[in-house]
């Protein structure tokens, strides 16, 4: 039997990046999974993918950073396969690489509310039927090594993943009398549509250099890296592990 055979997942953000290498790792594993994305083109691209390498996927529309948008999301998923199992909460963004206070409050507003209250949103419907159908369940938060190890010029980005892994940590305490297990991975820097608000200047392939060189194992983090770690953590073999924050960061904060 595969390693998530008939499992639900949700995965958000899952249009491209590291949502779209879990949403399509788990499909392999036999996940059923919901490709959920602000960008309804991307997300229907990649479920479409999904189905036609036979697995079982549908686009679902969602705003995690409202409250009605996570509400029908969580809905669509119930109508069509009847149960959740996953959540994966990894939609994310983040403001330019540059000094602290030049990040104006509408973008400071914006990072919070799609990488902390997508957490908060995602639990307020997700756990709730967790509760009801009895068997637990599994939330897995994208956290990131800049809420362990930040760096100059990300500050608020930061704020944002270091509250994402303290909260994987105090879900983890709450949840763990209902079989609920919560935990997070924390990539470093990785291969997504991201990298260039990331990256100190202009994207380089200099300044990639200066980043990798950070990085122990001398490279980004890709997709696949951070699907493998979820698929783990969502599984059966991990079925003891709950509040720990994952580095999938090639020995980034050692």
């Amino acid at each position: 039997m595969k390693k998530l055979q008939d499992q639900v997942a949700i995965v958000t953000g899952a249009g491209g990046g590291f949502g779209e290498g879990i949403a399509k790792h788990f499909a392999e594993l036999g996940a059923q999974v919901v490709v959920a994305d602000l960008r309804d083109e991307a997300a229907q691209q990649v479920a479409a993918a999904i189905e036609a390498t036979g697995g079982q996927a549908i686009a679902v529309h969602v705003d995690v950073t409202q409250d009605a948008s996570v509400q029908a999301m969580v809905a669509a998923t119930l109508a069509r396969f009847g149960r959740l199992d996953i959540l994966v909460n990894n939609a994310g963004t983040t403001h330019k690489n540059q000094p602290m206070l030049e990040t104006d409050e509408k973008t400071f507003d914006r990072v919070y509310a799609t990488n902390v209250k997508s957490i908060y949103l995602g639990a307020r419907h997700a756990v709730p039927v967790f509760r009801q159908q009895g068997r637990g369940g599994v939330i897995i938060n994208i956290a990131s090594t800049a809420g362990l190890r930040p760096r100059p010029g990300l500050s608020w980005y930061a704020g944002t993943k270091g509250a994402a892994i303290t909260l994987t940590k105090a879900m983890a305490i709450e949840l763990a009398p209902d079989k609920i297990r919560v935990v997070a991975i924390n990539p470093v820097m990785g291969e997504t549509g991201l990298l260039a608000d990331f990256l100190p200047g202009e994207d380089s392939a200099e300044v990639r250099q200066k980043i990798i060189a950070t990085i122990p194992l001398g490279r980004l983090s890709k997709p696949l890296d951070i699907a493998k770690a979820a698929a783990f953590l969502a599984s059966g073999e991990a079925d003891f592990i709950t509040g720990v924050a994952l580095e999938v960061d090639g020995g980034r904060c050692i």
